[in-house]
């Protein structure tokens, strides 16, 4: 019999009659049974077989059987079988439910991070360009008022600084929700953005400035930025440090201070974060003894598009 040798699964064989009926079979002689499967059972000299359903949420989803060489199989073959489907119906189960929980935390991470950036897009093509058209015309404005009214001017010029003051606002706050950046210059523009940004020195060490699947950079990004604002708030760390790399086919990543370490490793802010990058089929851990800094490990599966 070759390696990758296929064959139907069809009567006489218990597993065609367990499929059939969802039922445990037994069959303890095939001599009087010709055809490409019984071929293949005289080859191997099976002379008894049972066969046994799993059961999985109550549907039938599979078959295994057994066969002997020798003497027909003791009678309490099929219920001692039986027990292991069970076992095997569950394990089933199990991974099925498992892999559902997942799908359904990447698709609701993948709306979230639509909503972000459909926000982001509203805020900047919309509130964010109608007060930079108004801050203009306001200046403009104040430019005409004529110099024997320097009260009218003032206040339209103070008009003016508010109207830049809350597209200041509007921007961090874009950036916040779902940072342009990332989206078309990829990890590396984004992220030297945040360590630009960040209060407390970071040495960035970018080892890939390839593009990602978009779930996978959205993951990193907001992993460093809420281990950075950790760090800046309660950490009282002198410096952090960046790495992301690609190896093994992941997207690894390790963020790095020098403060105080005590971080709760399930804060929300990293609950949130775990959930993300779980959602990804990735791993996460966070070391942070007292008095010895805190360490941020995630890895990432890439699965390119």
């Amino acid at each position: 019999m070759s390696l990758g040798r296929r064959w139907k699964i069809e009567p006489p064989l218990v597993l065609a009659e367990v499929l059939r009926t969802g039922s445990p079979a037994r069959r303890d002689n095939y001599d009087q049974h010709v055809g490409e499967a019984i071929d293949v059972a005289d080859w191997i000299r099976i002379q008894s077989s049972v066969g046994i359903p799993i059961v999985v949420e109550g549907c039938l989803w599979g078959a295994f059987a057994a066969g002997s060489r020798r003497a027909p199989f003791p009678t309490d073959t099929a219920p001692r079988m039986a027990g292991f489907a069970e076992l095997a119906g569950i394990a089933i189960a199990n991974a099925q439910h498992r892999a559902e929980v997942a799908a359904s935390r990447a698709r609701v991470v993948a709306a979230s991070d639509e909503a972000r950036r459909r926000i982001e897009r509203d805020l900047h093509d919309g509130a964010q360009q109608r007060l930079v058209s108004m801050g203009f015309e306001l200046r403009l404005t104040q430019a005409s008022v004529p110099a024997d009214l320097p009260a009218v001017r003032a206040a339209i010029g103070q008009a003016a600084d508010e109207i830049t003051d809350v597209v200041l606002e509007l921007r961090e706050m874009s950036r916040g929700i779902h940072p342009a950046v990332l989206a078309e210059g990829g990890l590396g523009p984004a992220l030297r953005t945040l360590a630009r940004r960040s209060p407390v020195p970071v040495e960035l060490e970018m080892r890939t400035e390839s593009r990602y699947p978009e779930p996978a950079e959205a993951a990193t990004y907001y992993v460093v930025s809420e281990a950075l604002t950790n760090t800046t708030k309660h950490a009282r760390a002198s410096r952090a440090h960046v790495a992301v790399e690609e190896r093994a086919g992941c997207l690894c990543l390790s963020v790095r201070d020098d403060g105080v370490g005590g971080a709760d490793p399930e804060g929300s802010g990293l609950i949130g974060l775990r959930d993300r990058v779980e959602a990804l089929g990735g791993s996460i851990e966070v070391r942070s003894p007292l008095g010895d800094g805190t360490l941020v490990q995630v890895m990432l599966p890439l699965r390119r598009q």
